[in-house]
């Protein structure tokens, strides 16, 4: 790939009462482009991501980004959207235009305020990332999805229902490290594992501690050409992305696995010239801890039906062989959706860099993004090292 990320920014994740997404955009594109050392004035082209859906009210802001500085104005600005990886899909745009050489400098901003509606109302409007017609409405919500998914898995290869709260006590105890995670605290391993007045089901297998949490925030990051890169003070670059699109409808699937979660990562791991065993780091998403479970096997940390092994042996904890989600992961940073994905490399850019404070992974140079859309149906991977 030819393009780098140079600068970024990335507000707290949680409830941000009283503050809109016009605050958060403006917010983080400024830092961001003081983080990169580029005057708005050489930004060529801007790409926010932005699912809403509902949300809120504002569903047109791809021009708010350019409140940020009057120099932003007349700069193309355009919104993406693809489910829970929009903020994936922003950045992807942007590289797109740099490898096109239409564009030197690129800003990508994510964001998502999803905190001003109740729950019932929220349930909806993320069911509007599955295929409503089979998924959504009557037949149920994202996690009945999900939960549908767990027990397909549990059939056919036992219940793992300690692998689940293993996952979800990594990812709070790295989060309980990360101070622009939503959730800060470190639950263990019993509250996750038995089922509690705090940690009641919500359907299924799934209890309140297997599922992501309602977020708002908002994280940009600044792309350039390589040229443009050797002459700023950080570069990270793409060694390899890859994006691939399954059928939307899950009866059209095996439920078990996340089969275009495989292909996106075989394809990224052939265009980088690495496998599985070359990364140091990872950031993934666990929308869901089966989720997390599914991404283990189709990146090939374990075969069908062994994903289980990979956390009970400690491969993806912090001083594991792979640490999957420093960060705390969607399951304890949260899940903004718009900003998820952006969020998602500026932690990965952070620990290719050294710079990711107490959550760093010693040694680690080759950071890998997951990043999914619905029941893995878009699926990004980008594969990162640090240039300087």
């Amino acid at each position: 790939m030819s393009g780098c990320i140079v600068g970024w920014a990335h507000t707290k994740f949680g409830k941000h009462d009283g503050i809109d997404i016009e605050t958060l955009i403006v917010n983080v594109a400024t830092e961001a482009l003081i983080d990169a050392g580029i005057a708005p004035r050489d930004v060529d082209e801007i790409f926010i991501g932005h699912f809403n859906g509902g949300f809120v009210m504002q569903d047109f802001p791809s021009s708010l980004v350019l409140q940020a500085n009057k120099d932003l104005r007349f700069k193309p600005s355009t919104r993406v959207e693809n489910a829970c990886a929009t903020g994936t899909a922003a950045i992807h745009q942007g590289l797109n235009a740099i490898a096109a050489k239409r564009s030197r400098v690129v800003l990508c901003v994510g964001v998502e305020k999803m905190t001003e509606l109740n729950g019932a109302a929220i349930g909806e409007v993320l069911t509007k990332a599955s295929y409503y017609k089979d998924e959504g409405g009557k037949n149920g919500s994202f996690v009945d999805i999900f939960a549908r998914i767990a027990e397909s898995y549990f059939q056919k290869y036992g219940d793992k229902s300690d692998t689940l709260a293993q996952i979800a006590a990594k990812n709070h105890s790295n989060g309980a490290l990360n101070p622009l995670a939503h959730f800060q605290k470190d639950l263990g391993y019993d509250f996750c594992r038995e089922p509690s007045e705090k940690n009641p089901f919500i359907s299924g297998p799934l209890k309140r501690s297997d599922c992501s949490p309602v977020t708002d925030g908002a994280a940009a990051v600044v792309l350039s050409d390589r040229d443009t890169a050797r002459g700023l003070n950080k570069s990270v670059a793409f060694r390899a992305t890859a994006h691939v699109n399954d059928f939307l409808p899950m009866r059209r699937r095996d439920m078990t696995q996340f089969d275009g979660a495989a292909v996106a990562w075989h394809r990224a791991y052939a265009e980088a010239k690495i496998g599985v065993d070359d990364l140091d780091v990872v950031e993934v998403h666990d929308c869901f801890t089966i989720a997390e479970l599914l991404i283990y096997e189709a990146m090939g940390l374990a075969e069908k039906g062994k994903g289980g092994n990979v956390i009970a042996d400690g491969i993806s904890a912090k001083g594991g062989k792979l640490p999957v989600n420093p960060s705390g992961g969607l399951k304890s940073k949260g899940h903004p959706i718009g900003a998820t994905g952006v969020s998602m490399h500026v932690m990965a850019a952070m620990q290719a860099r050294g710079d990711a404070g107490d959550l760093q992974i010693e040694g680690a140079e080759i950071a890998g993004v997951f990043n999914m859309g619905g029941s893995a149906v878009a699926n990004y991977v980008s594969i990162l090292e640090a240039a300087r």
